[in-house]
């Protein structure tokens, strides 16, 4: 993979996506998504999948993969990513890649390789069974680098990376390796104040469930997957499924979406700064235009970056000519 791709990354409920469709207007892209909640299918409401206008606007991948009842993991992301890459650098769109899943967007961008290992049903249910404490102990006695990376709060993690190591028989850290990619990548992250942030959250709650969400709920219990939403753990879903089953009113439910979200939000803030390599962009009237000028600036390094290694490769010009006398040489 040579080809450049520009990742837009930020806490939930920040603007994300609607940036990244705008910027893939004016310059030409199609957006990969990097949201693990976003690749079930009929969970669309809950978790601001795009709508089917904005995909009519610009081309989306890697919504919509599974049912509820399936799972995913990195490994399979990683899979599917990697060729959706390829394709749209073959036809020469700019690859734009938006979700609020950092692990994804870490592992596409400093080029993860994990072997895969299917879920076991049978084992996963009998680790959800167990205390998280109890699983991070187990974690750290079986794959002490692992457990020291893993948030213990992401009981969704500890599970996979013993299931991993339970599996296989080796630690989770030894079946992954890293291959950084030698292709040029921006990772631009939006900046938002805290204030700001959690009125778009409190608006975007209101918005969904004006939206249908409840009624989303509705239609997938129906079709049995009520069970598979408790098992997903998606921000929000068990909440409103208890709204749907009759255990809670929608007003104390909504409350206690709000505040797990603005959790949420602050642990991808946290999660952001320590990303290596992100350029930060302040979250302000300009901000798309802003965005479009780094953007592309950094195609036009890009492109200078090729020439050289197609000079060097060749042990002379670029193949389209000699570069221009305005351009630096090659170091």
């Amino acid at each position: 993979m040579r080809g450049p791709v520009v990742a837009i990354m930020g806490p939930t409920a920040s603007g994300k996506s609607s940036l990244a469709l705008a910027l893939a207007e004016r310059l030409g892209g199609e957006i990969v998504s990097a949201d693990s909640a976003q690749v079930y299918r009929g969970l669309d409401v809950g978790t601001a999948k795009p709508s089917a206008a904005d995909r009519e606007r610009v081309p989306h991948h890697l919504l919509d993969l599974r049912d509820p009842d399936q799972g995913f993991s990195l490994a399979e992301f990683l899979s599917l990513a990697g060729p959706a890459l390829e394709d749209l650098h073959t036809r020469g769109r700019l690859p734009l890649l938006v979700g609020g899943t950092g692990l994804y967007l870490r592992g596409l961008l400093e080029g993860y390789t994990l072997v895969e290992v299917p879920p076991d049903p049978n084992l996963r249910r009998t680790l959800e069974a167990r205390e998280t404490p109890s699983l991070l102990a187990d974690l750290q006695a079986r794959d002490p680098e692992t457990a020291g990376k893993i948030d213990p709060r992401n009981r969704r993690r500890l599970i996979r990376a013993l299931e991993v190591c339970m599996q296989t028989g080796r630690a989770f850290s030894e079946v992954s390796r890293r291959v950084p990619p030698d292709n040029p990548r921006l990772k631009l992250g939006l900046r938002v104040p805290r204030e700001v942030l959690a009125e778009r959250i409190d608006r975007r709650l209101e918005a969904m469930v004006a939206g249908g969400w409840v009624e989303e709920v509705s239609r997938l219990v129906e079709k049995g997957w009520g069970p598979c939403l408790r098992h997903l753990r998606i921000l929000g879903y068990c909440e409103i499924l208890d709204v749907v089953e009759g255990n809670r009113p929608l007003q104390e439910a909504l409350e206690e979406i709000r505040l797990a979200t603005r959790r949420y939000a602050r642990r991808q803030e946290t999660w952001l700064r320590a990303e290596p390599g992100l350029e930060w962009i302040d979250f302000q009237p300009a901000l798309l235009r802003a965005a479009e000028e780094r953007i592309r600036r950094f195609l036009e390094e890009a492109q200078l970056e090729a020439a050289c290694r197609d000079r060097k490769e060749s042990g002379g010009a670029p193949s389209g000519g000699p570069p221009e006398r305005r351009n630096p040489p090659c170091s």
